[in-house]
């Protein structure tokens, strides 16, 4: 449990105040936390010197961060199991569904947490697929040592080179040159990277790519193909 001088506001006080409360009460604990990340109104914190980002972009919703940081005032009231599982694969124990977290969550966020899935969860399973078949076909081609695949990669899906990319986020941002990265600022690169490929690609490729990241999750139990999800990359923010 984060100590209560760590918390960064009255609205993430009274937001916590009121999750503890609902489960002393006996209320399940997805549907109090669901019901608590609804009405969570702080975009970003600084919590213990690590910055949590809730908002990726302003508009991808990354609600297993701030299930993460809720969890860890409440955890004293939670299975420890159930909440393991939730925040390592995303799925709340049954009978939780998918349309009780979207009803509990609200349109605005529930909005905000495609744009993280598709923008963030699917683009990375993208860039893995697409190195995966660039490794598969220079081994055929009789290349058996391991090679960085990186740039080759984004040049298949975003049209330049990774280092030209991450130079062009960061200007952008307002972020300064550094060989490292947090957890924070991939998600935002990632981010970026889809906003990007929407605007430079065609409608078949958009769809083509997006099929793949999805295939990958689906392999991984992560997601279930859905092929709405072509649809909704059509009409993506920005």
């Amino acid at each position: 449990m984060i100590e209560g001088g760590a918390i960064q506001g009255t609205g993430a006080q009274e937001a916590i105040e009121r999750l503890r409360a609902a489960l002393r009460d006996g209320k399940d604990w997805p549907t109090a936390l669901v019901e608590t990340m609804a009405l969570w109104t702080q975009p970003q914190e600084e919590i213990l010197g690590q910055r949590y980002d809730y908002f990726i972009g302003g508009e991808a919703f990354d609600w297993i961060a701030l299930a993460a940081r809720l969890s860890f005032e409440v955890d004293d009231l939670i299975p420890r199991d159930e909440l393991e599982e939730m925040l390592f694969t995303g799925r709340f124990p049954k009978p939780f569904s998918d349309d009780d977290f979207e009803e509990l969550l609200g349109g605005d966020k529930f909005r905000g947490h495609l744009n993280f899935f598709y923008g963030v969860e699917v683009e990375t399973a993208l860039m893995q697929t697409v190195e995966s078949e660039i490794e598969k076909r220079h081994y055929a081609n009789g290349r058996r040592y391991g090679v960085d695949n990186t740039d080759e990669a984004h040049f298949r899906i975003y049209r330049s080179a990774h280092a030209d990319l991450l130079d062009d986020f960061r200007t952008a941002n307002g972020l300064e040159d550094s060989d490292s990265m947090s957890l924070t600022e991939l998600k935002e690169f990632t981010y970026y990277l889809f906003k990007r490929r929407l605007r430079v690609s065609d409608k078949a490729k958009i769809a083509s790519d997006t099929r793949k990241g999805l295939q990958l999750l689906d392999k991984a139990s992560m997601a279930p193909i859905d092929l709405t999800a072509l649809a909704y990359q059509a009409s993506a923010p920005g």
